[in-house]
């Protein structure tokens, strides 16, 4: 056990962490990997040999080439795919808030069951809940997730005695599994605009921003290098009151100039409306005049924006982080993503409340809203004679890398080693290749076509299957069983 001491701000930070993140993920031994076909940043490419170091990077990418002794793995192989936006513990109340109320259902109504869920949550059951969606997430595509982490305090909003204690389950199931991270604390001192002390029923997600800063020192300290990057997370502007999020910002950035800085923002109407009477101003639009927003931001939703805040935001360089599927469960609204690809704006997918768990399925769902809201087909290709599924992919690589603050999303020297292979024998693939395959994985159905998946070098997934599926499921079962037992009413308005 190792003790990390930080003097932030004129305090002294003291905690623990167990650095030691025992790996019980029987992968397959990694080597050099030899594909047919793959997707590399200069286009399609074939008989390539992706040449991995000891640490898992990638350190040379041949093609039309042989296999040499390298691993041949037949299919498609494509950089995977980074989830920039996860609280891994709603996996396990994805489906229990689907019933009507006699007070019309909301965000806000969602938001009181989810609070009520949060009363049943232990470190083990959430370690099992996040283990459990990450082989998931990995099945369908997704590599590395950016875990916004909220759930910081026991029940009675007290600190364990470990206070980066459900960090440390987080990572632990993402060890567990091969999945990379980045995980993000999250600051929250407030209920609403003008710095409102913390309803009851948030007293699990309250700290201080001294404790806050405690919590990135010793995660960052003992976090496996490669696999994991800690980052800051501002929970909403309603929660972070000015002050609090300009010292933040400022201390972290003295801590990791480059670290990633995630915020929800502008996800619904009624949090603009309160911004206004507030402070005067729409909130993406407060958020760029009072907070050095650049590249390392990523914004999560940014559903509702004037034409002004949309260019605004595009010209810091920051990421939007689009979550379709939970924003169409939740009913925030449709982000405006033509007008921001109009001034060069960056974004990537995540999967938030984990009602989707899928790339295919978000980009889906996000082209298909569009497409909804415009009455146009092929929106995020735009005027471009170019596939639909490659360009949302590359923007979702691109942006998630940027987002996670990992060398990911790319198979060229320098990068993690993690591919996803899709199986071109599978039903939707069938006599397609290259850009017709994408469109037919992203497009064609549910059934994924992702047959194999490496992270880091190491395979993870195999003919569609974890190496610790079976045991990762029972441990779920477990804890989602006991959750019923606790929560036969969680599905009632707890409002």
């Amino acid at each position: 056990m190792t003790v990390v001491k930080r003097k932030i701000d004129g305090a002294q930070v003291a905690s623990s962490f167990d650095g030691g993140f025992a790996c019980n993920l029987h992968s397959v031994a990694m080597s050099d990997l030899f594909f047919d076909s793959a997707l590399l940043p200069t286009g399609w490419a074939h008989d390539v040999r992706i040449v991995v170091d000891s640490g898992g990077w990638i350190s040379a990418v041949d093609t039309d080439t042989t296999p040499q002794g390298a691993r041949h793995v037949p299919g498609i192989a494509l950089p995977g795919v980074p989830n920039v936006h996860s609280h891994a513990f709603q996996r396990a109340m994805a489906g229990l808030t689907e019933h009507g109320s006699p007070k019309g259902d909301s965000f806000w109504s969602w938001r009181r069951r989810m609070y009520g869920f949060l009363r049943t949550l232990d470190p083990e059951g959430v370690e099992a809940i996040a283990a459990q969606l990450f082989v998931e997430l990995l099945r369908r595509g997704f590599t590395s997730v950016a875990e916004f982490h909220y759930l910081r305090n026991d029940r009675d909003g007290t600190q364990y005695p470990d206070p980066v204690e459900m960090a440390r389950r987080v990572l632990h199931a993402g060890v567990d599994t091969g999945m990379g991270l980045t995980i993000l604390p999250a600051l929250y001192t407030a209920s609403d605009f003008g710095g409102v002390a913390p309803e009851h029923e948030q007293r699990r997600f309250a700290c201080t921003v001294e404790e806050l800063l405690g919590d990135i020192a010793v995660l960052g300290a003992g976090a496996p290098a490669g696999t994991v990057r800690v980052g800051l997370a501002l929970h909403s502007l309603r929660a972070v009151p000015p002050d609090a999020l300009a010292i933040a910002v400022e201390a972290a950035r003295g801590m990791d100039p480059s670290i990633p800085i995630h915020i929800h923002v502008a996800e619904q109407e009624r949090e603009v409306q309160r911004s206004l009477e507030w402070t005067g101003a729409r909130p993406v639009a407060w958020l760029l005049d009072h907070a050095p927003v650049d590249e390392h931001w990523c914004l999560i939703h940014a559903t509702h924006l004037d034409e002004h805040e949309v260019q605004r935001m595009a010209a810091t360089g920051a990421v939007v982080g689009l979550c379709p599927t939970t924003e169409a469960n939740l009913g925030d609204g449709v982000f405006p993503l033509s007008a921001f690809q109009e001034h060069a704006g960056r974004w990537a997918v995540g999967t938030d409340s984990h009602v989707g768990r899928g790339p295919a399925g978000e980009l889906r769902m996000l082209e298909y809203g569009q497409r909804l809201h415009t009455r146009r087909r092929n929106v995020v290709a735009g005027p471009h004679h170019r596939s639909s599924a490659r360009a949302m992919l590359e923007a979702a690589w691109r942006g998630g890398a940027s987002a996670s603050g990992r060398r990911i999303g790319a198979l060229t020297p320098g990068a993690r080693a993690d591919v996803v292979v899709l199986d071109p024998d599978h039903p939707a693939l069938l006599g397609r290749s290259e850009d017709d395959a994408l469109g037919s994985w992203i497009f064609s159905g549910d059934d994924t076509p992702v047959r194999d998946v490496f992270t880091g070098g190491h395979q993870v997934i195999r003919d569609g299957r974890h190496a610790s599926e079976d045991r990762v499921r029972q441990r779920y079962a477990a804890v989602v069983r006991a959750i019923a037992e606790d929560t036969p009413q969680l599905a009632i308005d707890f409002e």
